[in-house]
């Protein structure tokens, strides 16, 4: 599976995460996916989460790791492209083509690291198929959750939080 978290942390973003040998292995995207093969989208790897993480919606508290709000803004199941090579290996090589078959994305993207290191930068990038398309930007047009219809307003004002 795959599951796309938009998160109001101290800077709104978009967890990436994809399901490799048990965990969810995750990727903050600042400006959430594009659905424009041009664009080339940062995606610094944090820490992996547990499976049970993934359909994970409400307001993470100021004392935790991560506060603020989280909704589940895509999901759904995806599949390698190209060698045979394991998901996990192809990641530690540092790149990883893939096809995401969500509510919102669909089609071929690639995993690309930049940078290795402590904080290792990998770019998003989606790959010129039938579901590519420059014109089209799920991220400003399709703000709610998949699963429960809610943004990230609308549950933090259930939460008396604005």
């Amino acid at each position: 599976m795959f599951v796309i978290q938009k998160h109001a942390a101290s800077t709104l973003h978009y967890d990436f995460r994809l399901e490799v040998d048990g965990a969810l292995r995750s990727w903050a995207v600042p400006r959430g996916p594009s659905t424009d093969p041009r664009e080339k989208r940062l995606a610094l790897e944090v820490e992996d989460h547990s499976l049970a993480y993934g359909d994970f919606e409400g307001v993470i508290g100021r004392d935790g790791h991560g506060a603020g709000a989280v909704i589940v803004w895509d999901t759904g199941s995806y599949r390698k492209l190209g060698h045979d090579e394991p998901v996990a290996d192809a990641l530690d090589r540092g790149h990883l083509s893939f096809w995401l078959e969500g509510e919102k994305l669909r089609g071929g993207y690639t995993l690309h690291r930049t940078e290795a290191g402590a904080k290792p930068q990998w770019l998003l990038i989606k790959r010129r198929d039938e579901a590519a398309d420059a014109r089209r930007d799920p991220v400003a047009t399709r703000p709610e959750s998949v699963l429960s219809g809610r943004t990230l307003e609308q549950l933090l004002a259930e939460a008396g939080e604005r």
